[in-house]
């Protein structure tokens, strides 16, 4: 068994790890390391054979409370001769480091994360890797003929989560950005909703605090959300998460919670579904006009249509592409709407409610952008199908009702939406997005007919 020193501090470029070259007639001369040795007899612990090993290789002084595991890895070396290490991260020592063993080592130094040395050793770099990505468990078992030093085009890394963990962690960058924004965080729970996109975590803290820990999906989403969370979102006050820290490096952001659950699912007495349908409206209201609106937005979203149409052609029900068509053709037709600040998907998913603080919130901001007010009222429409005061709620709360013009153009963008909806779920096997598409065709062609 061995031990393995991840000394961490903040650097000018950020976060910064401790490494030695090796030097003389050990093994891997020339190649970088972590400060490390083996745990000496059948009475010393890892921890303490850190702590030792730390101080004869650097000079430092590290307490055992400040030795955190990282990652244990089982490696396996070129040659065939295996062992077991223990890597420790290390936040907190005194002293300077320096080299004390000239004969093993022969320079010391700190480095950035993504400005690593070369040639470092496999094993060490394996460490490192698991490490950054938050496994607790990591197998190297390099192959005769593999180099000692770390070659990206052969490594050897398995990760390998520990079964009956509940949650895994988001990777180290993020586990650092989150910790640097509110401190330590000891309990990391993936909430993400069940599809391959965005992550969420939340993020439960050393003093008891909690936070959600977002990565978006892609760069676009976390500029929206981020700019959303910046500029509208304070206009709703307690009613939408706060933003504590962004990253757009890594796409990521750290929210405060809001209270309540979602409304997705949730069943409330008719009396209290039109309370929060009011509220509902008012939060749309407050969304709108958290900016004076723009000059008309211009056309239709239609360049996207054909594509989609291939997609969920398959699960249309006879005469669904007929009234597509008809329906997308009014756009050409329809005047243009003034644009404003919308949440872009406004719908139960992403909506909380709180019965004892009778309060209502709205989270993830990601598809917000300008556009016509009725945008957000597209997949909400769903919701009030065949409750006609749950659509009047919503309006009361809101202060207007539609438009004539609006109403057309909810109509078609709850097409378009469909239809791209069906197209999206059939790709990613998502039953709830095509089932949402199918009806809200039937409710717009049975709305239609005389």
């Amino acid at each position: 068994m061995d031990v393995h020193l991840i000394a961490v501090r903040d650097g000018e470029k950020g976060p910064e790890v401790l490494l030695s070259r090796r030097a003389g007639t050990v093994y891997a001369a020339g190649h970088w390391h972590f400060p490390s040795g083996h745990v000496v007899g059948p009475f010393e612990d890892v921890v303490t054979a850190l702590v030792r090993e730390t101080y004869e290789e650097t000079g430092l002084v590290v307490e055992p409370d400040d030795a955190r595991a990282a990652v244990t890895v089982h490696h396996r070396a070129p040659a065939g001769s295996a062992r077991v290490g223990f890597f420790f991260e290390v936040r907190r020592w005194s002293g300077t480091p320096e080299v004390k063993e000239p004969k093993v080592c022969d320079v010391m130094g700190w480095f950035g994360f993504d400005a690593l040395p070369e040639p470092m050793v496999a094993y060490c770099r394996a460490g490192l890797d698991a490490y950054r990505a938050g496994v607790p468990v990591a197998l190297h078992f390099q192959e005769p003929g593999d180099t000692i030093g770390y070659d990206p085009a052969v490594d050897r890394i398995r990760l390998a989560p520990v079964p009956g963990r509940d949650e895994p962690r988001p990777g180290w960058e993020v586990r650092e950005f989150t910790e640097r924004a509110v401190g330590r965080i000891t309990t990391w729970t993936d909430v993400s909703w069940a599809r391959e996109e965005s992550r969420v975590w939340r993020a439960s803290g050393a003093e008891g605090g909690e936070w959600y820990v977002k990565i978006h999906q892609n760069a676009r989403f976390h500029q929206r959300e981020v700019a959303a969370l910046r500029s509208c979102a304070p206009s709703l006050g307690a009613a939408a998460p706060r933003l504590v820290a962004a990253d757009a490096q890594r796409r990521a952001v750290v929210l405060t919670p809001v209270g309540g659950r979602s409304l997705h699912g949730a069943t409330y007495a008719p009396e209290q579904q039109r309370r929060i349908f009011h509220r509902i409206g008012q939060l749309a209201a407050a969304i709108h006009s958290s900016a004076p609106p723009r000059p008309a937005a211009g056309v239709m979203p239609l360049g996207k249509l054909e594509r989609h149409l291939d997609g969920a052609r398959a699960h249309l029900a006879p005469g669904d592409e007929e009234f597509i068509r008809t329906t997308t053709e009014k756009a050409a037709g329809l005047p243009a709407l003034e644009a404003v600040p919308t949440h872009g998907d406004f719908q139960l998913r992403n909506l909380r409610w709180d019965e004892a603080a009778n309060a209502c919130y709205v989270i993830d901001f990601e598809r917000s952008e300008k556009g016509p007010a009725v945008r957000d009222f597209v997949r909400l429409s769903d919701a009030w199908h065949g409750r006609p005061d749950l659509r009047q709620a919503v309006m009361d709360g809101y202060g207007r009702p539609f438009t004539p013009e609006e109403e057309v153009q909810l109509a078609v963008l709850a097409v378009l939406d469909a239809v791209s909806g069906i197209s999206y779920g059939t790709a990613h096997r998502d039953p709830e997005l095509v089932e949402r598409g199918l009806r809200t065709l039937a409710r717009l062609r049975t709305a239609q007919r005389p």
